[in-house]
């Protein structure tokens, strides 16, 4: 009698999930090199609907399948590239192709497309705030100078020629493995070595959030919460006058 409580429930918090991953994205849409999140969400424990004789019990007709809940399936990451754009500053990197840049945060190696990096009060390449920048040796890369000039391999050189080290970029087989932490860099075990990427000095990627197809998606979950939600007053109004009749039957 009352199972219609459960559709709507679950469809306002998956709604609001929604909204969350939304609203996460278009908080995003101008971080360097940032990732959007996509929502999906699935039904939950299908039952069987069947249909009992009123004398006979023992001839049972099933009609279909139905489920009263709406649950949190999954939430992916899309990394799909985002466009380019041109800084030209020198400590300014973009990959384009397969591939993050290693970054060394609290003991761990931890991975971003995002690579505006600074030197560091120890005259290392770093994220700021997040860590130091890894070569493809996977240490720290050392510089005396931002007056560098980078090739599409991410070799390092200094304006007289003299090589430094060459920025570590790293693919994984499976980028779904990949989980972002706290921070927002993603982490992982198997990295190697990509083989099909580009460097290009003075550039960033922007985040891949298409603000106008985020706005659609808003407007979308916020409409069907909304019909979640006055759906269930009304449902809670028949249910108390059903409720009553029998009662006083």
């Amino acid at each position: 009698m009352f199972k219609g409580f459960y559709n709507l429930t679950s469809g306002m918090l998956s709604q609001s999930k929604r909204l969350d991953v939304v609203a996460n994205n278009m908080s995003n849409v101008s971080t360097t090199g940032f990732k959007k999140d996509t929502y999906t969400d699935s039904t939950f424990k299908d039952a069987i609907i069947s249909r009992i004789g009123n004398k006979d019990k023992k001839v049972v007709e099933e009609l279909g399948n139905c489920t009263y809940i709406l649950a949190p399936s999954h939430q992916y990451i899309d990394y799909t590239e985002g466009g380019l754009d041109e800084t030209e500053l020198s400590l300014d990197f973009a990959i384009r192709g397969d591939g993050f840049f290693a970054i060394q945060q609290n003991g761990q190696t931890c991975y971003t497309r995002a690579g505006s990096f600074i030197i560091d009060d120890d005259g290392y390449l770093a994220l700021s705030g997040q860590g130091r920048v890894l070569d493809n040796q996977g240490r720290p890369i050392h510089l005396t100078t931002d007056k560098i000039q980078v090739d599409n391999t991410g070799a390092i050189r200094t304006d007289d020629g003299k090589y430094v080290a060459t920025l570590g970029v790293y693919a994984f087989a499976d980028n779904e493995s990949l989980t972002r932490n706290e921070q927002g860099l993603f982490v992982g075990e198997g990295a190697t070595i990509s083989n099909d990427y580009a460097i290009y000095q003075g550039m960033v990627e922007r985040s891949n959030v298409e603000m106008v197809n985020e706005m659609v998606a808003m407007m979308s979950a916020q409409r069907a919460l909304q019909s979640a939600a006055q759906m269930s007053k009304i449902y809670d109004e028949v249910m108390s006058k059903a409720t009553g009749e029998i009662g006083r039957l």
